[in-house]
């Protein structure tokens, strides 16, 4: 799809004596999936999209438009003109300094110029490296995203952006006749074809069947307060989910977010420091958010304290701080305030040294899904695979191992933080919307912590 900016200009300068503020993004993105399902070809799909939309500041109103024809464009900013005004609210967004400029993810492979036979290839190679003695079914999915967008506003901002994701994400299924467990792995990023050239997808494979095997032969969960280790991937799921989402200043203004008026106070140990960085090489990366904000590291909690939130700029405004570029949505969608690369920074512990002095623990990997009440700070999640900790060695493994509490004591009982580091992917859903987004950290030690059954 060809954009004309002249032509987003000229809507821009027709109506900008009409409203408060107004923007348009405009874009287009090409898509393919595959999905393997014990070893079969289920689907395999490509699409393209664009759209036009515009958004208007009015009587403190936004007014909100959406149109796959550039030519209606115009009329659709009438019809969000006309939107606005029939309301009366009491949004603001202050005033921004325009941005110019032009971006491209780097990218060797554009996924489109790979062909769909080695796509299909890789996902195979995958299905057959999960495959091992014990694994009876297995479910492959590859995914690739390019997408083409510029952004204008009232303010002078003309913004161009081209992005490029790719992942892959494998499902094993072990049984025994009398059970089943699970094994999950996933690898990608933000970038061309390349980003799953580089990883050992057979190792990948193998690790996934492996590990659900291995969980048939786990012992059932102790129950109780252990000393506990997570993984880096479960540390970064506890992070997005618990704390993240608690740091969404809109939900802070709807009044469900335990971390409410606590800007400035201590929320968790000395030693918890959580990030979010669009700018970090991951799955949620990206140079501008869909406010045409820059976007930039966001520092949530230093060293145990709450010192910002993620913001847009409605949000920044109401609750006198900086827009923080994270508000984010596909074009047809108004941009709301979401997550991209959040993770905890690591310290300076090896993992011998996080389990040493633990006598009777428990240490969680990975994480197969569970809950959060943001309003109330409790949660609940389900570990992938865990192991008991005796005398500061790891001994049998355990399967169905869920962990819950409140998530301000949590964070004030870690008193370890290892020196690895690892960033997952995936897709949060938020508000009927979806984003890629990235979440990790290192290994952490948590005392006192519930550990039950899931």
């Amino acid at each position: 799809m060809e954009i004309d900016n002249d032509y987003l200009g000229s809507i821009l300068r027709d109506i900008e004596d009409m409203v408060e503020y107004a923007d348009i993004r405009a874009g287009s993105s090409r898509t393919s999936s595959i999905l393997m399902k014990d070893g079969n070809l289920q689907e395999v799909k490509c699409g393209s999209a664009s759209g036009f939309r515009i958004r208007v500041l009015r009587n403190g109103s936004w007014g909100f438009a959406f149109t796959d024809k550039p030519s209606q464009l115009a009329e659709m900013a009438l019809k969000a003109i006309k939107m606005a005004g029939s309301l009366r609210g009491d949004v603001q967004v202050g005033s921004g300094a325009p941005s110019v400029d032009k971006t491209r993810v780097r990218s060797s492979r554009p996924p489109s110029d790979v062909p769909a036979d080695e796509k299909r290839e890789l996902v195979s190679d995958a299905h057959h490296a999960a495959s091992v003695d014990g694994v009876v079914s297995t479910t492959v999915s590859y995914v690739d995203m390019e997408s083409s967008s510029v952004f204008l506003n009232s303010e002078g901002s003309l913004i161009e952006m081209d992005e490029t994701r790719v992942a892959l994400f494998l499902n094993a299924v072990a049984s025994d006749g009398s059970g089943i467990q699970f094994g999950h792995k996933s690898c990608g990023g933000t970038g061309g074809f390349e980003i799953l050239e580089r990883e050992d997808i057979e190792e990948l494979g193998r690790r996934a069947g492996e590990k659900a095997v291995r969980l048939l032969r786990a012992s059932p969960p102790p129950s109780g307060r252990f000393d506990i280790v997570t993984d880096p991937e479960l540390t970064g799921v506890f992070i997005h989910e618990a704390l993240g989402h608690a740091a969404e200043a809109d939900l802070i203004l709807q009044g469900d977010s335990i971390l409410e008026g606590k800007l400035g106070e201590r929320i968790a140990s000395e030693g918890v420091t959580i990030i979010d960085d669009p700018t970090l090489e991951g799955f949620g990366s990206y140079s501008y958010d869909a406010e045409g904000v820059r976007a930039a590291e966001t520092v949530l909690v230093e060293k145990g304290v709450l010192t910002s939130l993620l913001n847009s700029r409605e949000t920044a405004f109401k609750l006198g701080l900086e827009p923080s570029g994270n508000a984010r949505s596909a074009i047809g969608d108004q941009p709301i305030v979401r997550m991209s690369n959040t993770y905890l920074k690591p310290g300076d512990l090896s993992f011998d040294e996080l389990i040493e002095d633990i006598r009777d623990g428990v240490y969680l990997r990975g994480s197969r899904g569970g809950q959060v009440d943001t309003g109330k700070g409790i949660f609940q999640f389900n570990a992938a695979e865990s192991f008991r900790i005796q005398d500061g060695e790891l001994a049998e493994p355990v399967k169905d191992v869920s962990l819950s509490g409140n998530v301000l004591e949590t964070l004030k009982n870690v008193d370890g933080v290892g020196s690895d580091f690892r960033l997952g992917i995936g897709f949060c859903g938020k508000s009927g919307q979806s984003v890629p987004v990235g979440d990790g950290g290192p290994h952490v030690r948590i005392r006192n912590a519930m550990v039950g059954g899931t």
